[in-house]
């Protein structure tokens, strides 16, 4: 009876040991799980940013865009401007000195003209006679009478016609130095205008090579966490190696402690006549339908580690709850195995706590009960993500064992 003893404690003592390495790999794997989760939302922020940084570069790059074409615009209407401005002057210069031509031509032809007026006025009236009485004919006085009158409304006809050329040119000077004085306004007001949009240009362009190094820094983050994750990931994927290998030796050395305990029992049940001890392990053997409170357990568990999966696959989780319920190896309640240390990744994360505080889903809840009644599916004490490394028992994307 002493060794019997000995031999359950020796048990209790060997599982307390693997239980050791085991929960120390799960919390290295939550640890590695909490780490990635913090990882995402750092690379979520980076690419948010990233985002808005492109979005911010896109602008500023159609901004400068319709600068440098509004600044191309107002140089070529500058340059148009300052051609005509050109023309403008070069006419006015032809005017001046059209006008000053005109002028000196009044001034010759107003000479010429108040000299043959002198002339005729300083002649006395017996003169005039006396040219017009030397006609050798009646036709001959006519003539000269004419050509004396003619010389006198030619004279007069010219100084009109050069004072109207003068006004003329003088009107056109005005006009042409109005011009003028537009046009440089005008030509002043496009100089203002293309400043504005060079220092725009300049302006925008800064903004725009800021941005863009800003935009690869945010992308390199992005990069850099993106690398760090896949790090992590394969660093997780070795802990679940190392983690299903643990379960497995501890499975193996259950399954070698359950085999001495049933030899064990048989030589006590031998030596007490064939009475069984009537002491029992205090696990649940039989399917009940469990309280409220493992109901809703079991549902929040199923739903965290489940939750995408088939709804054969949600029974299979529930299942291996269940089982571990029923081990000796494991505590006897359904609360007992979900906040057993190093367990379940969604304990640890408080994951599992925010869902049992809003209620599973119909679907993980019906599983749950199903399970918690007796619809045990899957003889296995452990799952994990599937990555092709471990073997057992293939649903959905959990590997059972």
């Amino acid at each position: 009876m002493r060794k019997f003893w000995k031999g359950i404690a020796l048990v209790f003592f060997l599982c307390w040991i693997s239980s050791i390495a085991v929960f120390a790999t799960q919390g290295k794997i939550d640890k590695v799980q909490e780490g990635i989760e913090g990882l995402e939302k750092q690379k979520e922020k980076a690419k948010e940013e990233a985002a808005s940084l492109s979005n911010e570069a896109s602008h500023l790059e159609g901004d400068l865009k319709e600068f440098n074409n509004s600044l191309a615009a107002v140089i070529e209407e500058l340059n148009e401007t300052e051609e005509q401005l050109n023309n403008t002057r070069d006419s006015l210069e032809t005017a001046r000195n059209d006008l000053e031509a005109a002028k000196e031509k009044e001034k010759e032809q107003y000479a010429a003209m108040k000299k043959r007026i002198q002339f005729m006025y300083e002649m006395d009236t017996e003169g005039m006679l006396e040219v017009l009485l030397s006609a050798e004919n009646f036709a001959d006085f006519l003539s000269k009478g004419e050509y004396i009158v003619s010389i006198h409304n030619y004279d007069r006809e010219m100084l009109e016609e050069y004072r109207a050329t003068k006004n003329e040119i003088a009107a056109k000077e005005q006009k042409l130095a109005e011009d003028e004085k537009l046009l440089a306004d005008l030509q002043e007001q496009q100089e203002g205008k293309k400043q504005e949009l060079a220092a725009l240009v300049d302006s925008t362009s800064e903004k725009l090579g800021a941005a863009k190094k800003q935009l690869a820094s945010a992308q390199a983050d992005v990069a850099s966490y993106e690398a760090e994750i896949e790090r992590q990931k394969a660093y997780e994927a070795e802990l679940e190696k190392q983690k299903a290998a643990e379960d497995a030796k501890r499975m193996e050395e259950i399954k070698r402690q359950e085999a001495e305990m049933r030899q064990q029992n048989a030589v006590k049940k031998q030596e007490t006549g064939g009475k069984e001890d009537s002491k029992g392990n205090g696990n649940s053997g039989g399917g009940s339908q469990g309280s409220s409170s493992d109901l809703s357990l079991l549902a929040a568990i199923i739903q965290c580690e489940a939750g995408g999966e088939s709804y054969e696959g949600k029974l299979a989780v529930g299942s291996v709850v269940m089982n571990r319920v029923r081990s000796s190896h494991f505590p006897n309640t359904v609360a007992g195995v979900i906040y057993q240390g190093g367990q379940f990744s969604p304990v640890a994360s408080g994951r599992f706590a925010s869902v049992l505080a809003s209620g599973a889903d119909a679907s993980c809840t019906q599983a749950a009960g199903e399970v918690l009644g007796g619809n045990i599916t899957i003889n296995c004490l452990y799952f994990r993500k599937n990555d092709g490394s471990i073997p057992g028992t293939i649903i959905g994307n959990h590997v059972f064992y």
